[in-house]
């Protein structure tokens, strides 16, 4: 039997792919500057130190206000996507989240730099969504639309190795940098180094604004725009008897690899990693200067803002940073090659979905793949191997990684698919901004707010133990309920229009 030849890639296609690459890459690279500006920049902006407790309060805001921000006008950007075309929506989002980074930059109050921060999410929030839709339906060969959505979404695990380097380059080149308009530091001749930072988010919209013009609107989007016999989106259409099944199985599935994400993942760097056995002396010696540096703190923030004693209490607190640092930098390069563990393990996992895609299997046992071992690693890595520490951690945690963030690939090549075309914009984003961004992302402030507290006996009791006992819990619990949801997941019944 005879197969058709896979077309040929042409130079627009190359653009194409070029500009989701682009794209995908610093969707993570723009989110992923929030745990490295967040707390300088509040601190800063606040005029206290960085480890007084009000920081950390508005680190936690912050990402609460713009995982909301996102979520809701993601879902709006989902619809625009079906309504306005999915190229022009595409390139306004990326735009929104390039400019928004550099304008946060310049911020001189707390209020802008949350503003800008939040605005930063939108724009990744509907990016994702808009490309995924536009690469999906720009393809017309059904296996290069496979491969490709899955190849361009493994650049997004670069995102994160990027922004961590360009973070090292700029704080050790702080000096030789031009101040270009940005205020000074608290006490500094030179801004700061998350300023310079966040003006790096401009970099995608310099290639896009250059490649944009040369790409095509979706033709089948267009082509039934024009012929009007395109529908009108509507989030009601969604949990239409027919899509009712899809809508509600994908935004549980999102949630739940979304939730191990934020609620296990993204807190162990900062949270877990301090009380990994390795770290004993290191956790020794922190443990008498951070509650000496509590309780100075404690008495700044019983101050009124005018009251000259706050200079002398800031002075103590600052010896007080300075005794920690050498500390806090053994922990923090422990930290790192956690975070790098990570990161390579989530692009280990983007790579294997993209070569199962190859192989080509059914879009139910293509999940289990990375399900199924997610429900022995993920308890194992939080319940166990952080007890040992060392090597065995690590290579758990890559391995958390690996089947956690292969998942965010996986919907990102099926939800196309499932929704008819005049949904697909607005389903997709359903999905990922309503049941991922909004209620998947909420895990971190369940781990950190409510549920690790609960285990130590109250939120001074806290300590890294019971932070990775919570992480396990809500990782274990979602892991199971992902795998049982999984079951209903529809096969797609047709492929996408040519």
């Amino acid at each position: 039997m005879s197969t058709s030849p896979t077309p040929r890639f042409t130079r627009t296609q190359w653009l194409i792919i070029t500009i989701a690459a682009i794209g995908f890459l610093f969707d993570t690279y723009e989110l992923l500057m929030t745990p490295l500006v967040a707390a300088p920049a509040i601190a800063e902006l606040l005029k206290i130190p960085q480890n007084n407790p009000i920081v950390t309060d508005w680190v936690g805001r912050l990402l609460w206000i713009s995982a909301l921000c996102g979520g809701v006008f993601g879902l709006l950007g989902g619809w625009l996507v079906d309504k306005l075309g999915r190229k022009a929506v595409m390139g306004l989002s990326i735009f929104v989240y390039s400019f928004s980074p550099m304008f946060a930059a310049y911020s001189s109050s707390l209020e802008m730099f949350v503003f800008f921060r939040s605005t930063t999410f939108i724009g990744v929030c509907v990016e994702f969504v808009a490309a995924i839709t536009w690469l999906a339906e720009v393809f017309a060969d059904p296996k290069q639309r496979e491969r490709w959505l899955g190849i361009t979404q493994a650049f997004a695990s670069l995102g994160g190795v990027l922004v961590t380097v360009i973070s090292i380059w700029l704080s050790s080149h702080l000096k030789d940098l031009p101040h270009l308009g940005l205020p000074l530091g608290l006490g500094s001749t030179d801004p700061a180094a998350w300023r310079y930072l966040l003006m790096t988010g401009l970099l995608p919209a310099i290639p896009i604004a250059l490649l944009l013009p040369f790409v095509p609107e979706s033709q089948v989007w267009k082509e039934k725009r024009a012929a009007g016999t395109l529908k009108r989106p509507s989030f009601a259409a969604l949990f239409a008897p027919e899509l009712r099944r899809v809508t509600l199985v994908t935004a549980v599935l999102s949630a739940c690899a979304y939730g191990i994400a934020f609620g296990a993942l993204q807190v162990t760097v900062a949270r877990v990693t301090p009380g990994l056995p390795e770290l004993k002396q290191q956790a020794a010696e922190l443990a008498p200067l951070r509650k000496e540096a509590e309780a100075l703190n404690k008495q700044l923030n019983a101050l009124p803002a005018a009251d000259p004693a706050r200079k002398e209490l800031a002075a103590q607190i600052k010896a007080n940073f300075v005794k920690q640092k050498p500390i806090n930098d053994v922990v923090k390069e422990r930290g790192d090659q956690v975070q790098f563990r990570q990161e390579m393990g989530g692009l280990t996992g983007r790579i294997l979905l993209a070569a199962f895609l190859f192989i080509g299997m059914s879009r139910v046992k293509l999940l289990k793949i990375f399900q199924v071992p997610a429900l022995v690693v993920l308890p194992l890595t939080y319940f166990m191997f952080f007890k040992n520490g060392g090597e065995i951690f690590l290579w758990s945690y890559f391995l958390c990684g690996l089947f956690t963030v292969a998942q965010f690939s996986y919907f990102g090549e099926y939800l196309p698919k499932v929704f008819p075309l005049h949904l697909r914009g607005t389903g997709g984003s359903f999905a990922t901004n309503v049941g991922g961004r909004m209620i998947g992302t909420s895990m971190a402030t369940l781990n950190t707010v409510w549920l690790a507290p609960l285990i130590a006996g109250g939120a001074q009791a806290v300590k890294p133990m019971h932070v990775a006992m919570a992480a396990g819990g809500i990782a274990t619990a979602l892991a199971v309920i992902a795998f049982l949801v999984g079951f209903f997941l529809p096969e797609p019944k047709e492929q996408l229009e040519p």
